[in-house]
Formats: structure tokens, C-alpha cells, sequence
């Protein structure tokens, strides 16, 4: 591949006749590869270092021929991944285009070639989250997965896991080939290559450049310095290095001639927006999602550290987990001023006297508490707050609720719906006096809340209900603790609309309360 790269260098600088000469050297000497790479991106990708490699950002960059490349000149064995079994056969097809002759495929689920020089490659999906444990215990040296922003990240995690190869000589490796999400679930590549994606990161890596991370028992990225094995959590892990490298059309010589770009430029505005963004572009919303990612991003745009002056600590919304891989969260806020989010893993909580301390030690004002006593975690933690006389809200997502909604008075389905709603409700910026809300800016917080949506199989028009909350986990592969909780604290607790006077007559003479409106109310006498 050196070679090969040296004789593309020449090209545009050479004469005719000298051009001939090295096609036909280029020709001589990749003879006995069935594909290579084209150059540019897709010979970056190609020859990347990187444990794990994120290519594409945007249709006609080739993502699938390089992944279909690499597992037919450069592995044993490989797996090659779609969502849905239905979208396996452009890959399929292709593979065979390459090996030359159908001989060796079993197109029997999951689809399999045998390539003529004995490299195997495996096609499967994993269309529900659970789907990709079937293919735990499998090891292949290269896994490909296409489109990969339609998976579920804990999806792409385990099937990662099983990448490895008893052979010392063979190369292990990754990519991820995919266009930008249209939807919340592809999120969390944005998280995983946040060096290169994301533009609020402080430590920005460019295309190509190589980052080493190690994920910790919460499975949250670290950056490391390099690769080695680091202590995390009690063990000894070894890093990973990853890369992003952007593609596009224009960079498939392929397609240059073909017309496609004129039918990229001819999508719809949005599509075109998000495919041709480069990760960069914001999705429109899901035509069910709750909460409009604008109004939940213009919140977060207003935040600034410190709670509003003269404004006590209203309400914790507490979301519990004692063991396990979720964490206990705890919302703060301030009338509609949101401190930071607090996240503990759960193993750090396992019964109601570590949730109880965690509630104590950040406490005001004596706030009201609102527990998430769905499941039977908060019986415990309520049972400690009441016996010292703390004031608790229990929070029963699942009961009826007699709430309706601000405009159309339609009542809600459970309490869960209504906690949503009305915090959707406050949270809209086209209302009187603005949003009554400000949110910290977390882009984890973001995410569980733009993910929340009503329910497409609810046909009774005359109650709003919400997506049910297993079919939601099981949808984005992780719990939404932090919107929870954040809702959790909106339900409960003291507000500027109810609780003003009570809040002036504990100021001084002569002081005022400067409220989330930046409105003063001087003190009456």
C-alpha cells in the first residue's frame, strides 16, 4: 500500500506518456489484490492505525466498499453488521462483485462468503437491542458495521467486545462506516469521537489523528495520553485508539461522472441538512418526540453557573439505582434554575442510607424531595428521609394522574405523562415571559429528554399518553435518569408563582429577589 500511495502522489504531475507508464506499474503491482482502496479518504481509512476508525459523515464516500475491502485483503475473519437483515443485501451482493464468483456464499441467515483465498466473512444484524448476543463468543479480527448511527450505542459496545484473533500476526481492527443520525439513537457516536465531533470539546483532534481511551465500570471515555495499560476503577485496562475520517462524494471517483451528487443536492432541505453536515448538522425532531430539541437547546444556552440571587433551593428530583450499571441521579433546582446534574453509580448506592447521606450532603433550604418510587428502589431512602423529618414527594410514574394539559385540558394517561407534559409546557420559550426553565448544558441530559416521545400505538385521542418507558429503554439501550430526575424535580417543590411572598419576607429590609425572569421584587412593608 506504500507503494501504492507513492505512484498516486505522482500522477497529477507527470506527462502523458509518463502517466501511462505508472498505471501500468500501478497495475503490475496490485495485480493480486481483488479491490484497493481509492486514494484520499478511503486510503486513509484503509491504512489507519487506529483500533477503531469512524468513516463516512456523508453519503458516496464509499464506507461500504472499504469495509467490504479491508475484510476481503486484509482479515480472516470478519463480521460485517446492518440493523435490519433486510439491508444486507447491497453488501452481500457487492462482496461477491469483488470475490469474483458466487462460489463460497450461503445466502442462509446469517448470510456467509468464503472467499476463493479462504478469508470468511459473516453477515448479521441485530435489529432490537439483545439482538447483538447472539453473536457473543464469535470472534472475528474485523468488524464492520454500516450505517452504524442506526444502532443503539450499548449494541455497538458488546459487539466490539468480541473482536480478537488467536493468531499473534493478525491485525485487529474496527470501522465504523456511517452517515449522520436522523434520530436520538445514533447520539452516542457523537460521545464516543467527541475529539473530532464535537465542537464544544477542549481538546479538538483533527481527521486521521489518533486518540487512546479507556472506558471506566460507568462506561464513560476517558482520554489517555497513549497506548499502555492504565489502573481504572481497581483494575488494569489497556487503551484503544481511535480516529475519525471524514468522506464524502466528491472524494468517489466513482460516482464523480454519475450524477449522484445532483441527486444529493435535490433532497429535502432537512435530509440534505443532516447527511451533508459531516456530523455537524442538528436532526429534526421525531414526529412523536415530546420536547423540541430547539427549545431544550435555547434553555441550555441561557445557563450560567450560580443559582439566581435570593432564591432558595426549591426541590431535588432523586432518581435511585442501588447496584447494577445505572447511577443514582439527583436534579437540583432553584425555582426554574437547574444546578449541575449529579450522577453516583449505583454500586455506590445500594441501599436507602447511601442515597439518604448523598441527599443530605447536597440539601438547602429545606427542600422538598421528590423520589422516583417506581420498582420499589425508593422505599427505602423515603423511609430514612421521613424518620428525620424530611419533607418527601413520592413519584409513581405508573399511577393515574387527574393533571391536564395547560391549552387543550386533556387529561393525561399516568403521572409519568403529566411530569413530562408539564415540564414540555415550561419549558417552551414562546410563551409569556419566555421558558421558566434553565437547564445545565449536558449533552447526556439533552439526549434522554429529546428522546422521550408519545406513544405512536395510543389511538384514543382523548388522553395523552407517552411511549411506554421498557419499550423507550429498550429503544435507546440505557435508562433516562437524568431527565428523570429533572423532571422529577419541576414536579415537586416551591416555585416563584406560588411561593414569592413567602421567599421576600425572609430577606432583610430593603433587599430584593431577582427571580429566573431577571424581574426585581422589592420587599413589602
Amino acid at each position: 500500500m506504500s507503494l501504492l500511495s507513492e505512484i498516486i502522489e505522482q500522477l497529477d504531475t507527470v506527462s502523458a506518456k509518463d502517466r501511462a507508464q505508472i498505471i501500468a506499474t500501478a497495475e503490475m503491482a496490485t495485480k493480486d489484490m481483488v479491490w484497493i482502496p481509492n486514494p484520499g479518504p478511503q486510503t486513509d481509512a484503509y491504512n489507519s492505525k487506529a483500533d477503531v476508525v469512524l468513516y463516512g459523515g456523508e453519503p458516496g464516500g464509499g464506507k461500504s466498499d472499504c469495509g467490504l475491502g479491508l475484510a476481503l485483503t486484509a482479515h480472516k475473519r470478519s463480521l460485517v453488521m446492518r440493523r435490519k437483515y433486510s439491508d444486507l443485501s447491497g453488501l452481500t451482493d457487492r462482496s461477491i462483485e469483488i470475490n469474483g464468483t458466487r462460489s463460497g456464499f450461503n445466502g442462509s441467515p446469517p448470510p456467509k462468503l468464503l472467499a476463493t483465498d479462504g478469508r470468511l466473512i459473516e453477515f448479521g444484524a441485530a435489529q432490537y437491542v439483545g439482538d447483538e448476543q447472539s453473536w457473543m463468543g464469535r470472534a472475528h479480527d474485523f468488524l464492520y458495521i454500516d450505517e452504524a448511527a442506526q444502532f443503539v450505542g450499548s449494541q455497538v459496545r458488546l459487539l466490539m467486545g468480541w473482536v480478537r484473533s488467536a493468531d499473534q500476526e493478525q491485525r485487529c481492527r474496527i470501522m465504523l462506516g456511517t452517515n449522520p443520525a436522523l434520530s436520538d439513537e445514533g447520539d452516542w457516536i457523537v460521545d464516543m469521537f467527541a475529539p473530532w465531533l464535537d465542537d464544544l470539546n477542549a481538546n479538538p483532534a483533527m481527521p486521521g489523528e489518533l486518540r487512546w481511551f479507556i472506558t471506566d465500570d460507568n462506561d464513560k471515555d476517558i482520554e489517555v495520553k497513549g497506548a499502555g495499560e492504565y489502573q481504572i476503577d481497581g483494575r488494569t485496562t489497556t487503551s484503544m485508539s481511535r480516529t475519525y475520517i471524514p468522506s464524502g462524494v466528491k472524494d468517489n471517483p466513482f460516482y464523480a461522472d454519475t450524477g449522484y451528487q445532483k441527486q444529493l443536492d435535490n433532497l429535502p432541505a432537512h435530509l440534505r441538512k443532516i447527511l451533508m453536515g459531516g456530523f455537524k448538522a442538528s436532526r429534526g425532531d421525531h414526529s412523536f418526540q415530546l420536547i423540541p430539541t430547539d427549545w431544550v437547546s435555547k434553555s441550555m444556552s441561557l445557563w450560567t453557573p450560580g443559582a439566581p440571587k435570593d432564591v432558595p433551593q426549591c426541590a431535588i428530583g432523586v432518581d435511585i439505582a442501588q447496584g447494577g450499571t445505572d447511577s443514582t441521579s439527583l436534579a437540583i433546582r432553584y425555582d426554574g434554575w437547574y444546578d449541575n446534574l449529579i450522577s453516583v453509580p449505583g454500586v455506590e448506592t445500594p441501599g436507602g442510607a447511601e442515597v439518604s447521606a448523598l441527599i443530605f450532603k447536597h440539601r438547602r433550604d429545606q427542600s422538598t424531595i421528590i423520589l422516583d418510587m417506581g420498582g420499589g428502589y425508593g422505599g427505602a431512602t423515603h423511609q430514612h428521609l421521613t424518620d428525620n423529618r424530611i419533607e418527601t414527594v413520592a413519584y409513581k410514574g405508573a399511577e393515574k394522574s387527574t393533571k391536564r394539559a395547560k391549552n387543550s385540558k386533556i387529561p393525561f394517561y399516568n403521572t409519568r405523562t403529566a411530569a413530562y407534559y408539564v415540564f414540555m409546557e415550561a419549558l417552551d420559550p414562546n410563551q409569556s415571559g419566555g421558558a421558566k426553565i434553565i437547564l445545565p448544558d449536558d449533552r447526556k441530559l439533552k439526549a434522554q429528554l429529546c428522546s422521550i416521545r408519545f406513544d405512536d400505538n395510543h389511538n384514543d385521542l382523548n388522553v395523552i399518553k407517552l411511549e411506554p418507558k421498557a419499550k423507550l429503554i429498550k429503544r435507546i439501550g440505557s435508562s433516562t435518569d437524568l431527565s428523570d430526575s429533572v423532571v422529577m424535580a419541576w414536579y415537586g417543590g416551591s416555585r416563584a408563582s406560588t411561593h414569592t411572598l413567602s421567599w421576600i419576607q425572609q430577606q432583610e429590609p430593603g433587599q430584593v429577589i431577582t427571580g429566573r425572569n431577571r424581574k426585581s421584587i422589592s420587599r413589602r412593608k
